[in-house]
């Protein structure tokens, strides 16, 4: 299993495929699998460090073979991968809440770079078999991604979503009567936006939890249709007050303008719409789907540009140095903000050539 997305897969599949190997999938995983296959290391552990030694990006992975299970990070530590102890068993996830499902007692985070082995008696060994690099954790998996009822890289999801929230209304107050959370994704940053102001929250749009994400649907009229049938706003909460929109990000803009548009169909007098993430300006390359450069509202348009286009009273987003501030005990530079800044750590292979 493997959470995370190699920048160089192509360039070392194409030449896996020269010298005869067979792919079934286009999954940047399968490049691995290869890799492994070829090595002539005695130990499967070696034979998984020769194979990462050779890729490059983001990887959290976890391999089980006929006597062990071995979990190993990227040295970055772009995605995350924690441990855990359930009796004598060893477990791993991408996320704590796993764990609590199943009663299971969370040990520690695998670090950057580190392998972990366990035997079929649970016995625990570590190597950091990788050169050693800067931490790069992946600030949008606080942002959006994780589950809000566990940890990542060491802080609460929940509190650090409920500071960015406050963060945005101390920097991008409204005047207003109602704040109103886009569910599920703005719940956490809009109980700490209305904490902040004192305006009062409420649950104006209704959400059917039978529908994904909108933003990582593949076709823009899947996404129109999606809005619609994932959300429903509630006409006697809205109408006839000023009502402020939180979203824990606005990547097209596409969704924003939907929602926007039924909360003033609702009768809604204005429309305010605040961001608990700075704009979203340039693509993940390990291992999040976010659209080209040109489908990102932002990378081309200024902030009052989008606000004319999801036709809304006004728009504002978190900064990046208020996004950084509310975290609790991290530092900023243990973490990768590229798609807001474009500072990439590792990288990536232009118009099919390695930079």
């Amino acid at each position: 299993a493997h959470n995370g997305n190699l920048v160089n897969a192509v360039q070392i599949r194409e030449s896996l495929e020269r010298s005869g190997s067979i792919f079934s999938s286009t999954s940047d995983s399968e490049v691995i699998l290869h890799l492994i296959a070829r090595s002539s290391a005695a130990e499967i552990e070696d034979a998984i460090v020769e194979a990462l030694a050779q890729v490059s990006g983001a990887y959290s992975a976890v391999f089980l073979t006929a006597d062990k299970l071995i979990a190993v990070r990227d040295p970055h530590g772009f995605r995350p991968l924690a441990m855990a102890e359930l009796g004598e068993a060893k477990l791993f996830a991408s996320e704590t809440c796993a764990f609590d499902l199943i009663d299971a007692k969370f040990l520690r985070e695998v670090e950057p770079g580190e392998m972990v082995i366990v035997n079929e008696r649970g016995m625990v060994r570590s190597l950091f078999p990788f050169e050693k690099k800067p931490t790069r954790q992946c600030i949008f998996e606080h942002i959006y991604f994780a589950r809000p009822d566990g940890l990542m890289f060491g802080e609460s999801t929940q509190a650090y979503r409920e500071a960015l929230g406050m963060k945005l209304a101390e920097e991008n107050p409204v005047d207003a009567d109602l704040i109103v959370p886009v569910p599920d994704s703005g719940v956490c940053a809009a109980i700490g936006y209305s904490r902040q102001s004192g305006i009062p929250l409420s649950f104006g749009l209704i959400r059917n939890h039978y529908v994904g994400r909108t933003f990582i649907e593949p076709k823009q009229s899947i996404r129109h249709f999606g809005v619609k049938i994932k959300l429903n706003p509630v006409r006697s909460l809205i109408e006839g007050k000023r009502v402020v929109l939180v979203d824990d990000s606005l990547v097209r803009g596409t969704t924003s303008r939907k929602i926007v548009k039924m909360v003033r169909q609702a009768g809604a007098k204005e429309v305010h719409m605040r961001i608990s993430a700075p704009p979203t300006t340039h693509p993940c390359y390990y291992g999040i789907d976010t659209p080209t450069r040109n489908e990102l509202i932002a990378s081309s348009h200024s902030i009052d540009e989008i606000c004319r286009y999801i036709e809304a009273d006004s728009l504002a987003y978190v900064s990046r140095e208020g996004m950084f501030s509310s975290l609790q005990g991290s530092r900023q530079e243990q973490y990768c903000d590229a798609c807001f800044s474009g500072n990439y750590a590792v990288p990536f292979p232009k118009n099919g050539a390695p930079v």
